[in-house]
């Protein structure tokens, strides 16, 4: 069952590279020459890059994840740490392919239509693509590649285990309350920075943990 979720996974993240890849190509001609890689705080753009490279710089880095995705549970060591949570490692990978495609469409709706204003639906899916990841982090075990990966989470599975169960719980619920506030008139940036504390708060925790657990 595993083994079919994850080549599911790995099937929707192809899919979805192509997608994206051909987007570019079909969309390319009628693209500006200027093209929008990053956004600030508020969702607005703040960062451009020649179409020549631009176009097509999320999908090469969706192709590096689902190459990723393919050969890191081949491997010897990776596959070991990997193998207990090997459905969740490519379904995290999924998601995160899947944020960067809504990334892409984003920046090439923007392209094509700069007066649009695309600050809350970009908030809104990002702080809902962090949600679907929230969910199953709980189910992360003790490895180099996903999760809170600090120093001391990664020591023990006794500070790592809590430490995802929080770490979830707040990421889902930020981004999904998040994902439905934005809508609702709270700026963007507040947003942002209530998932920014979300993220920070198990790192913290996860010191803590390591530090109590040291003292006894």
């Amino acid at each position: 069952m595993t083994m079919d979720k994850s080549r599911s996974a790995m099937a929707a993240m192809a899919v979805m590279t192509l997608g994206a890849t051909g987007a570019s190509v079909l969309l390319y001609s009628a693209l500006p020459a200027q093209i929008p890689i990053h956004w600030d705080i508020h969702g607005r753009p703040d960062g451009w890059g020649d179409r020549s490279w631009a176009a097509f710089a999320l999908p090469a880095a969706m192709a590096s994840i689902l190459l990723l995705g393919a050969v890191l549970p081949r491997l010897r060591r990776s596959g070991a740490a990997l193998g207990p949570f090997l459905e969740t490692f490519h379904y995290v990978l999924m998601v995160t392919v899947g944020l960067m495609a809504f990334l892409h469409s984003m920046a090439l709706t923007t392209a094509l239509h700069p007066e649009w204003d695309l600050a809350r639906p970009l908030m809104s899916g990002i702080l809902l693509a962090l949600a679907l990841i929230g969910n199953v982090l709980g189910k992360v075990r003790r490895n180099p590649y996903v999760g809170v990966r600090t120093p001391w989470s990664l020591s023990s599975d006794a500070v790592w285990v809590p430490t995802h169960r929080l770490a979830a719980h707040l990421l889902f619920g930020v981004g999904i309350v998040g994902s439905v506030v934005v809508w609702l008139g709270i700026p963007p940036a507040v947003c942002l920075g209530a998932l920014l504390v979300a993220a920070l708060i198990p790192a913290a925790y996860s010191w803590f943990l390591y530090e109590k657990m040291e003292s006894v």
